[in-house]
């Protein structure tokens, strides 16, 4: 038995939410470790990804596109869609395979599996940190100042992030079952980002569509951050109602789904 088995059996002995928590705790930092200890450049690919894509997207959507980024900036506009999305799209594309990744611990021993696909999510919570720090960087490059609304920040990523669990949830639930799930889940999250208000506002979206990507919950998250944030605004209330009861949905039915195939996870890994 595996050193690592070994710690989840005595989890499992000692089963308590702190002793789930500590579990949780060692997943992420095994993760970050295994992700960053060997690489030449560590953290700074957390801010490469959105910076490169920054950079993308100001050329093809502010200067050959025209989008109007709405009196500010456009790479400060792209960024702050950016780097929510950068934690959703990781969270999902590492999660999804996580169980796999993991299937010599999840046929040792009972715990709370869905530790597993959440400590893919809290390991990208350094990332967002990183990405974050950049944008604030940033804000201060282009003299853009804070208002109150920025109050709503905090909120904005409570929804991220529990929408990015129970998509997680999901996908690594159902991946367990059907493998072709990995690769599907990646070539629709290249599509989502098309389908999320990152690289151009909402409100450029011809009317008969915008209820469409309005039931997108990435919608609501990434126009309530930019709306606290960088336009020190109200955000718009109906959608983030809209994406916080999507979020709440998803979120819940993730985890009786999760739960429901938990039971079948050691015969069929």
């Amino acid at each position: 038995m595996t050193t690592a088995a070994l710690v989840l059996r005595d989890r499992a002995e000692r089963s308590s939410p702190a002793a789930y928590w500590e579990l949780l705790m060692n997943l992420t930092r095994r993760e970050l470790k295994s992700r960053y200890s060997q690489s030449l450049f560590g953290f700074a690919w957390a801010i490469a990804q959105p910076l490169a894509m920054m950079a993308v997207f100001t050329l093809v959507f502010s200067r050959l596109g025209n989008i109007s980024a709405g009196g500010v900036p456009y790479p400060i506009f792209a960024y702050a869609g950016l780097v929510p999305w950068f934690f959703f799209l990781n969270s999902v594309t590492n999660g999804t395979a996580s169980l796999i990744t993991y299937r010599n611990i999840v046929t040792k021993t009972y715990f709370p599996r869905e530790v597993i696909p959440v400590s893919q999510v809290f390991s990208r919570l350094v990332d967002f940190t990183s990405a974050a720090a950049l944008f604030a960087a940033l804000m201060v490059y282009y003299d853009v100042g804070l208002s109150r609304w920025a109050l709503l920040a905090p909120l904005a990523f409570v929804l991220l992030f529990a929408l990015t669990t129970g998509v997680t949830l999901i996908t690594s639930a159902v991946n367990v079952f059907y493998r072709d799930v990995t690769p599907l889940v990646q070539i629709f999250l290249q599509l989502w980002v098309y389908l999320t208000p990152v690289a151009y506002p909402l409100s450029k979206v011809p009317s008969q569509w915008r209820p469409w990507i309005a039931l997108n919950p990435l919608s609501g998250v990434v126009e309530t951050f930019r709306a606290a944030i960088v336009y020190g605004v109200e955000p718009d209330w109906r959608l983030l109602a809209q994406s916080s009861v999507l979020t709440l949905l998803i979120l819940i039915g993730a985890a009786l789904l999760f739960k429901r195939l938990d039971r079948y996870f050691a015969d069929v890994i």
